[in-house]
Parts: structure tokens; sequence; C-alpha cells
């Protein structure tokens, strides 16, 4: 039904949408060549349609962005709200004939108060251009995604984005005390506050937290702050089995500790990194568990976890002394996904989040799959909360591997359900998950959901084909 609203737009309506755009935008921020409005047409998806974007926006101000709303519902042309593209559910994908505004120019930090400890941004800041930021003032903005050096604020707000750093902090939906937003008609709504605490009204903030454009355009967020941690240090311990692992996390967590990153990495995952980078992990290595505390005393939470690591059956426990070593143990981490892609050439990342006490039972599903398929799939987890990331590696040019790989990544949703989670954690749902998103909310929810999409977007013109 929306996309036929979309489709009913008259002919001559779409022809004068440029003419109409530059009326209240500078030249240079309307771009046209279809060249290079191409490169703006998807994210880092795999197996995502993109379409082609009629012109793509690259606004400054909030009343730019709201005269490109008020032209667009006019004209009855569909809005694809984009950050920096890093997504991994086609949520930024381009539909044909859309207008592609993108948010990266709306960038500048426009308040650090340390007193409130907030931050109030533009969407277009970067992750990590903002913790850089916010520490000059010996503050914190936890949420840090594995693409923080790229990725933007309006971009994670978009799709409640996560980090390692979860199992302590949370997600992006905790830390987003307001927003401005423009809505589809061009109006400008304001939600939440900037006090710490307060309970107003329907809570419309958390409502845009992880809804992808398809409500409304974000111009202004206020983020809470955290003071500044001490640096963690980071114990790496190594398992002869996945399950021997996983019954690490449950008994590190059952035994009440707050790491504040608690990663696993399975012997795929191990053996690719070892590949790539040459970090001499054992080859025996069949599961690698990353825990850091930045705690007051690092090094004795470190003890107590390593000696819960031997009781389930660690055969090497290595704690850091320092910093420094400690970066070394989370290198093998960071290039995980990178050294996956390098096996096959192409990666596709899944992102199902599960019970904590059936983390084992995930692991195994997963190679089960990847045997039924012959495929070669590696895990890294945020192990701590549970939100597993098992990666599909596939020759894209070979049809037959293709097909396997997205019947696999089918059945590592379907797994993650019936373990009792959520087929996504913190990458959305976009295009990639949407048939998965009514399996998990059942009908009435897919009709609600769809309701309060009516109610923000009438006319169905903010990213239309996602989510739903």
């Amino acid at each position: 039904m929306i996309m036929s609203r979309i489709e009913a737009a008259p002919d001559e309506a779409q022809g004068n949408l440029t003419d109409r755009l530059r009326a209240g935008l500078p030249a240079e921020a309307v771009l046209t060549d279809p060249d290079v409005t191409a490169s703006y047409a998807h994210d880092m998806a795999s197996f995502c349609p993109a379409g082609a974007p009629a012109v793509v926006v690259l606004p400054r101000t909030v009343e730019q962005v709201q005269h490109v709303m008020r032209t667009a519902t006019e004209l009855r042309v569909p809005v694809v709200p984009q950050g920096a593209r890093t997504g991994l559910s086609g949520a930024a994908n381009a539909s044909d004939g859309c207008i592609v505004l993108s948010l990266t120019k709306m960038d500048r930090i426009l308040e650090i108060d340390p007193v409130d400890r907030i931050a109030v941004v533009e969407p277009g800041v970067v992750n990590a251009a903002l913790s850089r930021a916010v520490a000059e003032h010996g503050l914190a903005y936890p949420p840090d995604p594995s693409s923080w050096e790229m990725c933007t604020i309006g971009g994670n707000i978009g799709t409640a984005s996560g980090g390692l750093c979860c199992v302590k902090y949370g997600v992006t939906a905790e830390y987003v005390l307001g927003l401005d937003v423009v809505l589809a008609d061009g109006r400008l709504m304001s939600t939440g506050r900037r006090t710490a605490k307060g309970v107003a009204g329907y809570d419309l903030t958390r409502l845009f937290v992880g809804s992808e454009g398809s409500l409304g355009v974000v111009v202004r967020a206020t983020l809470a702050l955290k003071p500044q941690p001490p640096q963690q240090l980071v114990l790496a311990a190594e398992f002869a089995s996945a399950a021997a692992a996983c019954d690490a996390v449950c008994r590190i967590m059952a035994d009440g500790h707050v790491p504040s990153l608690l990663e696993l990495m399975d012997r795929t995952t191990v053996k690719s990194v070892n590949a790539l980078a040459r970090m001499g992990l054992p080859d025996s290595t069949e599961a690698l568990l990353l825990a850091a505390f930045d705690s007051h005393d690092p090094a004795a939470d470190l003890a107590a976890v390593g000696a819960l690591c031997e009781a389930a059956g660690a055969t090497q426990v290595v704690p850091a002394d320092d910093p420094a070593e400690s970066e070394l143990l989370l290198k093998a981490r960071r290039l995980s996904l990178t050294a996956l892609e390098a096996l096959k050439g192409t990666a596709m990342v899944d992102d199902v989040c599960v019970p904590r006490s059936r983390l084992g039972d995930m692991l195994a599903g997963v190679e089960r799959i990847a045997d039924k398929y012959a495929l070669t799939i590696g895990v890294v987890a945020h192990a701590g909360d549970g939100n597993t990331h098992p990666t599909v590696c596939f020759d894209a040019t070979d049809p037959d591997e293709s097909r396997r790989a997205r019947e696999s990544f089918d059945e590592i949703m379907a797994l993650g359900l019936e373990l009792g989670g959520t087929i996504t954690g913190e990458h959305g749902v976009g295009v990639l998950k949407k048939e998965w998103l009514a399996r998990e909310i059942g009908p009435v929810g897919v009709e609600m959901q769809r309701q309060i999409k009516q109610v923000f977007d009438p006319l169905g013109i903010l990213n239309p084909g996602k989510v739903f």
C-alpha cells in the first residue's frame, strides 16, 4: 500500500524535482550525476536490492532538511535518509527515483556539558570524533560499534547500534536523551529532554531509536555521557572446545562480574586471523575468549575471571600486565571480519542475539549449518550479552555457493529464534531481515507497528521498503 501511494505520483512532479530542491539548497548540495549518485545507492550489506536515486542531497542545516522533506511531500517522492552507509542490513539502500538524504555534512558537535554530562550533536558526527572530543573533558560516550572510526551518530541512532562495550555500558538507545526530528511533511519535532530524569508523555525518543529513518529524520541528538573510566586490562583464554568457552561465559556472569568487554572467537575465526596476521595463536585453539575490566583493580578482576576460565576447561589463560599488552590481545578480535572476508572474498555478517545461557547451543547449531551447506562460517560474539555474529564466507561469483550462503543465513536466524533470541541485536532489520521481523513479532505486532508508521508517515515516503 505504501509503495503504491508513492508510485501514483504524476510524472510531471518528478520532472521538476531537482529545480524545486535547488530552490532551497546550495547548488553543491544537490547531486544529479548518475555516476556520483550511484555511489550512494547502498550500504555494506550483501543480498540487499538497491535502486537508482533520482538525486542525492547533502544539507548542512535543519532548515535545509525541512525544505527537502516539504518538497518530497508535495511531489510524493520517496526519501532515503543516510549516514556513512556502514550498515549491514540494507537500511540505507536507495529505491528507484528516490531522494537520498545524506546527513554526513551535518557534522558539528554543538555542545559538551561536563556538569549535566551531555553532548548535543548533529547526525553526521562520526562516533570516534565524538568519543575523542568528550575525552578532553574527562568524559566518555560508551557506544562503540566496530565501524566507530567511520559510522555516524545519526546512523547509530537509526539502527540502534551496539558495540564491544555493551556488556557493561549498554547500547545506543540507553544514551539518547532527546532528539530533534524533521517529520515527513517538514515539521520539526523535539522529543525527550536534557535532564537525567523525565517521564512526561510517551517515550517518543526511544521510538525513533532503531526506526531506520522510517518515521522521521534525526537532525540533532542530546546524548548522555559517562565519566571516563580507567584504562582497561584484558585477559585471553584459550579453550579446546566452543562449549567450554561458553561455559566460562556463564560462570563469569553468574558469579556477578561486570566486564567492560567479553568477546568470543570460534576456531574458524581464530585460524583466519592467524592466516592473515600471523598472530601466533595455537592451531589447537577451538575458541578464544577475551575478557576486559576497566575497574579500579582490574588485575584482581582478571585473576578471578582467569580462575573461572580454568575451572571451565581453559587450556591457557594469559592476563595482560598493562594497557599496551591489552591492545595486542584485542588486535585479533578487531581483525576478525577482515580475516574472514579474506577467506572467500565476500562475507555475510549475521546478527543474532540469544540468551547467554544458550550461547553454546547457538555456536553448535551454526557449526551444523556450516556442515550442512558445505560452507565456511566463522563466529565472533559479544559473548557477555549473547550477541553473535555468524559470518558466512562465500564466493559471490559462484551462483550455487551464493544460494547456499543465503539459505544458511536464513537457517541461522531461525536457529536464533528457536533458542529464544532475536534476529538482530544491533544491525537492524533494513531490507535483509524484514521477512524475519514478521516471524519474530507476530501478526498483531506487525499490525501495530504499521499503524505507528502510518501516523508519522501517512504518504509512505520515508525509507519505503525497509523494516516492513
